[in-house]
């Protein structure tokens, strides 16, 4: 038995000086940051921005890998059973990381045990856009027409189970409406049928919308926060446009598989501070209404706990759910 005991003390200090000799060489070939949604959608413009900025500090190259579906979910559960190298990381979400574990009957994932936090970087307004053509150029405008045709108008949203989704879901609940919820692979396809009035209406991260906006295609009927955006503030918030009480937004964060070594999470999070922190980088994300914020990984793990919690009845009021 003592052999035994001393033969697997061996081994784990075998184990732990090769995990803490791989983390003083992290990272000697790139990283994967997998966004967990299609090209072209706000994740994916926040990563790349970010990413960019990464590679340069880290030496190697952060590259982005779009894996969307199942409103984020294929994405992170990819991540979930990846090695925990630090080779592998997620552009997490609030869809990812806040509202599945109630959306969902049969969650593929727990967004706590089933992953490492590393940092916090940004939050993100959602806007309720319409198709320049579409009648209603107001929320209540849009209201009264949902009321005078109930189920028949449509509207898209970046995925099943996303933030998008639930805003969409909330607004039908909190205004008495109905509309059918028709859902993509991320932003970048479902304002592809917004701009061509396949599906006018549309709630999306503002980020994805904002060239949309300022060219004139879509038509922006109110941000979802409880203040106007810095960068839009001529659009009213939905609690201005006639909807008390109304508020969503999303964030963006990375994550890890579990098991990663503290010191390669110190390296990945301090990259990331540095990477926000940047003048340019910071001015970019400003320019789509991201706000940066940044922190620790034990800060990212609190926001998550408190995320869940906060979201939970929102979405049993809204009775959404996704079997």
């Amino acid at each position: 038995m003592k052999t035994l005991t001393a033969i697997a003390g061996a081994l784990a200090l075998l184990a732990a000086t090769a995990i803490g000799a791989a983390a003083q060489d992290y990272p000697n070939k790139p990283v994967t940051l997998v966004v967990p949604f299609a090209a072209g959608g706000s994740t994916d413009l926040v990563a790349r921005t970010i990413a960019q900025k990464m590679s340069e500090t880290l030496g190697q190259q952060v590259l982005v890998d779009n894996k969307g579906g199942a409103g984020g979910n294929l994405g992170a559960t990819f991540v979930s059973q990846a090695q925990p190298d630090g080779y592998t990381i997620l552009m997490g979400t609030i869809a990812t990381h806040a509202l599945s574990a109630s959306l969902y009957a049969k969650p593929p994932f727990d967004p706590i045990a089933d992953f490492t936090p590393i940092v916090w970087l940004v939050t993100v307004p959602n806007v309720l856009t319409v198709n320049k053509d579409y009648p209603a150029k107001t929320v209540q405008e849009l209201v009264a027409r949902l009321k005078e045709k109930p189920g028949e108008e449509v509207y898209s949203s970046s995925g099943n189970g996303t933030p998008l989704h639930l805003s969409g879901e909330l607004f039908k609940s909190m205004t008495g409406t109905d509309m059918v919820h028709v859902p993509y692979q991320g932003s970048g396809p479902a304002l592809v049928d917004a701009v061509s009035g396949a599906v006018p209406i549309n709630f999306d991260n503002l980020p994805s919308s904002t060239e949309f906006i300022r060219s004139g295609a879509l038509r922006a009927l109110a941000v979802t926060t409880k203040e106007r955006a810095a960068n839009f503030p001529d659009i009213p918030t939905m609690e201005e446009a006639g909807v008390p009480g109304y508020e969503t937004n999303t964030w963006n964060a990375f994550f890890g598989p579990k098991g990663m070594s503290p010191e390669v999470v110190a390296v990945l999070n301090k990259a990331a501070n540095e990477a926000i922190q940047d003048e340019t980088v910071k001015k970019r994300l400003a320019e789509v209404g991201a706000t940066t914020v940044g922190g620790t990984p034990e800060e990212l793990a609190v926001h998550v706990r408190d995320e869940i919690a906060r979201w939970k009845p929102v979405i049993e009021q809204a009775g959404a759910k996704i079997e």
